[in-house]
C-alpha cells in the first residue's frame, strides 16, 4: 500500500487530497503542529483514517523524524501561511512557513532518502500569486513571475527552490502552479467563502451587509476538488516538471456575487454590499487567468466543474450550514 504525506492537512486542499488519496488505497499521514492541535479532532471526526504525524515546517529537525516515522512514496507540500492579505501584516512569519518551509522539506527528503535515486516523490504547491502584475496573458508554465504581495514573493522561493533540488539533485520534485480553487471547505476569510457564507446568512436573515474590498479583481476559479487530482497525476509521471493548474476562464468578483446572491433568490446584490477600504491590498493583482493546455495533454487533467456549478455548491452548502446551525 502507498504512503503519502500532506503538509497542510487541515486546509481546504489537504482535506480534499486525502480523501482522493484513501479512495486510491493509500496510508495518508498528515503533518500537525503541536500536541493539541484544535484542529485535530474535527479533522478526524470527518477522515478518520488520516495518521496524524507531529511536526512543523519551520523545525527542520522535525521534519526530518516526520519522514523517517511515515516512510512515505509521495509528499505533498500544501503547507503555508495561505491568506494573501495576513501575509503583507505577517511578512516574516510568511517567508519562514511559506517559503523557507519548503527548502527545509527538500532538504529532510535528501537527507532521509538519499541525494541519488531518491525514492520519495515530492509535490509542491506553488501558485498563480507568483505572477501577480502579469507579463502576459493567460499566464503559462512559462511566464515571467512579478509577485505583488510577500505570500507572492515566499512562493516563487518554493517555487525555483524545487526547481534547483530536481535539477541538483534529481529529486522527482514538481510544482502545480494552481489558480484560485475553491469549495465549501475554503477558509471564510476568503472572498468566495466570505461571500458564499454571508449571503447565507443574509437569506436566513442573520445578516443585512456584506463588506468586500477590490471588486474589481479577475480571478480563474475553478473547485478543489479537480484541482488536487492534478497533484496526484504529476507524481505518477515518468519525470517530474511544472504545471500550470486552471480553468481557462476569467472571472470579476461582481460576477461571482451575481451567482451567489441568484442562487439564494435574493436578487440584485448591489443592496446588501458595501466596500470597506481595509479589505484592499497594499498591491493589487488585476487579473489572473492561466492556460493549463500543458497539464492537459501531458497529465490527462480536465476540469469537471465550471463557475456557475461552482458558485451553487458553496452557496448550497452554506445556506444548509447556517440553517441547521440556527436551530
Amino acid at each position: 500500500m502507498p504512503r503519502a504525506f500532506i503538509t497542510g492537512i487541515t486546509g481546504q486542499d489537504g482535506q480534499h487530497l486525502a480523501e482522493f488519496l484513501h479512495g486510491k488505497g493509500y496510508e495518508v499521514f498528515g503533518l500537525m503542529k503541536g500536541q493539541n492541535n484544535p484542529k485535530a479532532e474535527s479533522l478526524l471526526a470527518e477522515f478518520p483514517f488520516i495518521r496524524l504525524v507531529s511536526g512543523d515546517l519551520t523545525d527542520f529537525s522535525s521534519l526530518v523524524a516526520a519522514l523517517r516515522a511515515v516512510e512515505p512514496n509521495e509528499v505533498y507540500n500544501l503547507g503555508a501561511i495561505s491568506f494573501v492579505a495576513m501575509s503583507f501584516n505577517q511578512a516574516e512569519l510568511t517567508s519562514n512557513v511559506t517559503g523557507l518551509g519548503v527548502l527545509r522539506m527538500l532538504e529532510a527528503i535528501r537527507l532521509v532518502g538519499g541525494s541519488t535515486n531518491n525514492p520519495i516523490r515530492f509535490y509542491q504547491a506553488s501558485s498563480s500569486e507568483m505572477y501577480g502584475q502579469v507579463r502576459e496573458i493567460p499566464q503559462t508554465e512559462l511566464t515571467a513571475f512579478h509577485p505583488r504581495s510577500p505570500y507572492g514573493v515566499a512562493k516563487v522561493f518554493g517555487h525555483h527552490m524545487t526547481v534547483n533540488y530536481r535539477e541538483s539533485y534529481g529529486l522527482h520534485a514538481s510544482s502545480g502552479i494552481l489558480f484560485n480553487h475553491e469549495g465549501p471547505r475554503r477558509g471564510y476569510e476568503f472572498v468566495t467563502r466570505k461571500i458564499s457564507h454571508s449571503v447565507a446568512r443574509i437569506k436566513l436573515g442573520l445578516e443585512d451587509k456584506l463588506l468586500l474590498g477590490n471588486l474589481a479583481a479577475k480571478r480563474d476559479w475553478g473547485y478543489a476538488g479537480d484541482y488536487v487530482k492534478a497533484m496526484w497525476l504529476m507524481l505518477q509521471q515518468d519525470q517530474p516538471d511544472d504545471y500550470v493548474i486552471a480553468t481557462g476562464e476569467t472571472h470579476e468578483i461582481t460576477e461571482f456575487l451575481q451567482l451567489a446572491f441568484e442562487c439564494a433568490g435574493l436578487g440584485d446584490w448591489k443592496k446588501y454590499v458595501g466596500i470597506d477600504k481595509q479589505y484592499f491590498r497594499p498591491a493589487e493583482v488585476d487579473l489572473l487567468v492561466g492556460d493549463a493546455s500543458k497539464a492537459e495533454k501531458q497529465l490527462g487533467w480536465k476540469r469537471e466543474v465550471d463557475f456557475p456549478s461552482l458558485v451553487e455548491m458553496m452557496v448550497r452548502h452554506d445556506l444548509d450550514l447556517e440553517a441547521k446551525r440556527a436551530k
